[in-house]
């Protein structure tokens, strides 16, 4: 794992100090405290990650992190989470009208209603999707 060097300017480290003083949400706290420890000057010569890990609670990728974070897309990015990849919503309202739609239809031969499971399987094997679980169905007929 490359360790990203950070170097502060003494105007970003006011800056960092003034945001702990002020206080707000706890995760951006503890980023400025890790950018204030992991910063390249003599006074933080003995803060090595393993300190940081210690004294803040944090894993080794959270500081890697937060300093690749730094270093790449400034300090907002580093002071903030991770942007969350692939979080699209994977019910869109066309699957649920479909969902809807199968659900109010007529259940097949044999069967007296719908069970989530073939619900789920229909949306399958009509390729509305590529994959879904009857908790996902559930969770939507719900709505």
């Amino acid at each position: 794992m490359p360790q990203y060097k950070v170097t502060l300017t003494e105007e970003e480290q006011k800056e960092l100090e003034a945001h702990i003083q002020k206080g707000g949400k706890g995760y951006r706290i503890k980023h400025a405290h890790i950018l204030l420890k992991l910063n390249e000057c003599a006074e933080n010569d003995e803060w090595n990650y393993e300190r940081i890990m210690e004294a803040y609670g944090v894993c080794r990728g959270t500081i890697a992190g937060v300093s690749k974070r730094f270093v790449m897309d400034g300090m907002e990015a580093a002071l903030g989470r991770k942007t969350q990849q692939n979080r699209a919503r994977k019910v869109t309202g066309e699957v649920e009208a479909k969902i809807c739609m199968i659900a109010c239809s007529d259940p097949p031969e044999g069967r007296e209603r719908w069970t989530m499971q073939m619900i789920a399987d229909q949306l399958i094997q009509l390729h509305i999707v590529d994959y879904i679980t009857d908790s996902t169905v559930c969770d939507t007929m719900k709505k």
